[in-house]
């Protein structure tokens, strides 16, 4: 399937994207809805769940992601390969999370992954920024005990935002006693993070738990 050609950058906090997301019936999206779930917010083209997906199949996957020509793209994929339990939402995370995750039957979120977002470098567009503590605050709230959320980037700036941020809510533990983790924790490196270490370059990740 050729690549839809997108623009790199979405200011989340246009006009037309501040309508919430009505999320769909999930019994009529997922083959076992009480599955554990995982969420990706900000899943690009969705070639990280599609794999993960097809690795566990026990688990539902969500990617969320606000260009909508890579949602139509990677549910197409999805249909191709015949995956039931992998679906994604075009919608701004920013305002849609809490009606997404409220939808879900309580506990099913275990496991929730922020990796390379958008940077927003200059400081008058720090606000458009994913992690913002009302994120943090709604994935205390549905994160079930013991879950985890995976956080990874290539620009420091923006993992040590993202980290202190999780730090600083009281629900969330994080993992290990260095600053960033060595090696990525789950199965499947995304497109980014192998792009990144391919020319010598760090990438800098954490791993939080819910208490």
């Amino acid at each position: 399937m050729p690549r839809v050609r997108v623009r790199q950058h979405v200011n989340p906090l246009s006009k037309k994207y501040q309508t919430p997301l009505s999320p769909p019936d999930w019994t009529q999206v997922y083959a076992k809805v009480s599955s554990p779930l995982h969420l990706d917010i900000g899943c690009a083209r969705g070639e990280f769940l599609l794999e993960m997906a097809t690795l566990q199949p026990e688990w539902n996957f969500l990617g969320l992601e606000i260009r909508e020509p890579l949602v139509e793209q990677a549910n197409a994929a999805a249909s191709e390969l015949s995956l039931s339990n992998l679906h994604y939402l075009f919608c701004n995370a920013n305002n849609s999370l809490v009606p997404v995750l409220e939808s879900f039957p309580s506990g099913t979120l275990q496991r929730v992954t922020i990796q390379f977002p958008d940077p927003w470098f200059k400081k008058r567009q720090a606000k458009r920024r994913v992690v913002q503590p009302e994120l943090v605050e709604a994935l205390a709230k549905y994160l079930a005990s013991g879950g985890m959320v995976f956080l990874q980037s290539d620009i420091k700036a923006v993992a040590v935002e993202m980290c202190d941020r999780f730090e600083s809510h009281p629900a969330f533990i994080k993992q290990g006693t260095e600053p960033w983790l060595a090696t990525n924790p789950l199965q499947v490196p995304t497109e980014r993070e192998v792009s990144t270490l391919s020319r010598g370059e760090p990438v800098y990740r954490a791993l939080f738990h819910r208490a």
